[in-house]
């Protein structure tokens, strides 16, 4: 019985070795089917493999793809030292190997964002991530602010002088009540005075043309206009 099952071993084998040394002349030979074949017989199993070595496991799939680009151009090198299967896993083994030190060196030189930097001119230490804040503003606020500008540009004009000239200098010029006086030759008095003046002024343009572009209000189920009937 022992010899029998030794025998069947041994033809069992000797089929194996003689599929496989079929397999590798059409491999070598460029076979597409043959190819394919083999992706279909061992992806799962390397990738499975690939998935539990490496530290990212998202890697997994693209490793498992570069092990079969690597049996595919190194097939004419592989002279049969062992079964077709090591082979390809001794491949995937080292691509996760090579994987895991590369990782190993990026988790090196990262900085986790949390981590606190302690600045050279002072003795606060702050968090990496409060440093990535971009301080420029968005590109939609940055459209409403030009917005907004030319909104109150044109309600400027409108106001009447000499309230419009004082609220230049003093409100966008950035200059003090003493100077914008002395530039308009009055005294201090009448600078504030135009000064309110101008700015309630503007105040009611700027209302009014809200108002103006707001929407149209109607009662509910009656055209516009109907409520006033």
């Amino acid at each position: 019985m022992q010899a029998d099952l030794t025998m069947g071993n041994i033809a069992s084998a000797l089929t194996l070795q003689s599929e496989e040394a079929a397999l590798l002349a059409e491999l070598r030979a460029g076979s597409e089917e043959a190819f394919s074949w083999l992706i279909a017989r061992y992806h799962q199993p390397i990738y499975s493999l690939l998935a539990r070595t490496v530290q990212n496991r998202a890697d997994a799939a693209d490793l498992a793809q570069e092990v079969f680009v690597k049996v595919f151009r190194g097939v004419h090198s592989f002279h049969g030292e062992s079964s077709l299967r090591t082979w390809i896993y001794r491949i995937a083994l080292r691509e996760a190997s090579n994987q895991r030190r590369w990782w190993m060196r990026h988790c090196q030189q990262e900085v986790p964002i949390e981590q606190e930097i302690a600045e050279s001119d002072t003795s606060s230490p702050i968090r990496l991530k409060e440093m990535l804040v971009d301080p420029a503003e968005s590109p939609f606020d940055a459209a409403v602010q030009a917005e907004t500008r030319a909104r109150v540009e044109a309600a400027l004009a409108k106001v009447p002088e000499p309230f419009r000239t004082t609220l230049i200098l003093r409100d966008i010029e950035g200059f003090v009540y003493e100077e914008v006086a002395e530039m308009q030759g009055v005294n201090l008095g009448t600078v504030k005075s135009r000064l309110v003046r101008g700015r309630a002024c503007l105040k009611a343009i700027l209302t009014a043309e809200q108002e103006q572009n707001a929407p149209a209000r109607t009662m509910p189920g009656l055209p516009l206009g109907e409520e006033a009937r």
